[in-house]
């Protein structure tokens, strides 16, 4: 009986800590994105989405989930994308509720060029993460590649909305403007 109250006492203080660092990050993205919504200045704006993507990819209570999505990534650049997919769904399968895992994995199914798993991925990350203008403008990508031309400019402006210095999403829009023009010759 002493055993279960230990094991349900350490059990409520993990899943309050967990609790309140994923509350701290998403105070801190809070704050982040109102200041990239006001930001127009590029260099202001690659400051405030590099401090976005260190709280995305830091893990908010496991340091080895935060090393594992680090592996991954290393195997990515490597392109060493099967090792990269299989570190990816491991971090997946550990924390289903972590956008980054599913972000990077769409990535890789991306590079892969599985687009519809890609795609599903997305949609879990944006479910998780609806700010998410990597996933947005990956979504774009994927769009564009499946030659779903609309969904992929509505991506793009919904990553543009998210992030309106971003300069990418306004190049890919004129571009796919333009294709669409092409092709309905």
């Amino acid at each position: 009986m002493i055993k279960k109250i230990i094991i349900t006492f350490f059990s409520m203080i993990f899943f309050s800590s967990l609790v309140a660092a994923e509350k701290d990050q998403e105070v801190r993205l809070k704050g982040l994105f109102k200041d990239l919504q006001n930001t127009f200045d590029l260099t202001k704006a690659r400051k405030i989405e590099d401090e976005i993507w260190d709280v995305w990819t830091t893990h908010p209570s496991e340091e080895t989930l935060t090393s594992l999505l680090k592996k991954g990534s290393n195997y990515m650049s490597q392109n060493q994308l099967t090792s990269a997919h299989n570190v990816f769904s491991k971090a997946i399968e550990l924390d289903p509720n972590w956008a980054e895992a599913w972000n990077k994995r769409a990535t890789v199914l991306y590079l892969m060029g599985n687009f519809e798993l890609s795609q599903n991925d997305i949609d879990m990350v944006l479910s998780l993460e609806k700010r998410h203008f990597g996933a947005l403008a990956g979504q774009g990508m994927v769009q564009t590649a499946m030659k779903n031309y609309q969904k992929a400019i509505d991506s793009y402006i919904e990553a543009h909305r998210v992030y309106p210095a971003m300069r990418t999403p306004l190049i890919m829009i004129e571009k796919l403007k333009v294709l669409i023009q092409k092709e309905s010759i």
